[in-house]
């Protein structure tokens, strides 16, 4: 038996219970890790809630988490690329938010000795979509970014990978992340009113591309800024897909390798940071799925179980 968190109906999170789950089983081609640390994403209470229902049809009752880092130990016929007792990292099959969750071998790297659980079981959602965003638009050393929400999840790994490539990064958030956001490289803006004028002021010709993670209502002014809408892509304004934008609708399976190694390799250069803001353990899932969705954070939120 593994204790999991599971939820039988959508809703809040008084919807959520710990159970012991059957033990699973690692199939071929699979690896079952005793899971060290899961991190929390927003699409973990927007699925809790129902909001991705028609998008992730689910058989409840149902678990929740996919970021995982833990220690293998037990390995299905056919995988060669782990071992019982190696330490992983990356994006599991079953619910990471439990004692115990699959992983397909392409979706996990080896865990450095240097990186804290903590960090390793929180990069693979917000990093990989970052890193697979970045891909699409293309950027290049040389180039000017600009990401909306450049304080949020995404916008952090963007502002990051971003900067590491050699491009310059302007980053729209509220004052209180400024100096947050020049930590990191990026270039601070206040969003709202005359957010336009205020990009102009700091790039008066304009920008190469533009992440949005807002979903504020900035595509026009983004379309403005970067000359068309060929380079601007949305993780979240799906209602702006007639503009002729990019819509990210997700990473493809053979991003999630390449992005990790990648992003692993900058965190041990120093040239990413991942704060985490709290940790919690499995009986409190509730609560840390209650601050995520809280929002206003800046670091990640992690379950130990």
């Amino acid at each position: 038996m593994a204790r999991t968190v599971q939820f039988s109906e959508y809703g809040g999170t008084d919807v959520l219970a710990a159970v012991d789950a059957p033990a699973l089983t690692a199939g071929p081609g699979q690896v079952r890790i005793e899971v060290r640390a899961a991190g929390i994403n927003p699409i973990d209470w927007k699925i809790m809630r129902g909001f991705m229902r028609e998008m992730i049809p689910l058989t409840l009752p149902a678990g929740l988490g996919s970021d995982v880092a833990g220690v293998v130990d037990q390995v299905g016929t056919g995988v060669t690329e782990f071992q019982v007792g190696d330490e992983v990292m990356g994006r599991s099959l079953t619910p990471a938010i439990s004692e115990s969750a699959l992983a397909d071998p392409a979706n996990l790297i080896a865990k450095p000795a240097d990186i804290g659980w903590d960090v390793a079981g929180s990069v693979a959602g917000a990093g990989g979509t970052a890193w697979a965003v970045l891909d699409q638009l293309g950027i290049k050393a040389g180039e000017t970014l600009l990401v909306h929400a450049a304080a949020g999840g995404v916008g952090t790994f963007a502002v990051q990978l971003a900067v590491a490539r050699g491009a310059r990064v302007i980053g729209t958030a509220s004052e209180r992340n400024f100096e947050y956001l020049r930590s990191i490289g990026a270039e601070p803006v206040s969003y709202g009113d005359g957010l336009l004028e205020r990009v102009r002021a700091v790039a008066p010709d304009g920008v190469d591309a533009v992440l949005d993670a807002s979903g504020r209502g900035e595509i026009p002014l983004s379309i403005e800024l970067a000359g068309g809408p060929d380079r601007v892509l949305t993780l979240v304004a799906f209602d702006a897909a007639d503009t002729g934008i990019q819509v990210f609708v997700g990473a493809t399976e053979d991003d999630w390798g390449p992005a990790l190694r990648e992003i692993v390799s900058f965190l041990e250069q120093g040239r990413l940071t991942v704060p985490i803001w709290r940790t919690f353990p499995l009986a409190e899932t509730a609560a840390a799925l209650d601050a995520s969705s809280a929002g206003h954070l800046n670091g990640k939120i992690v379950v130990l179980p």
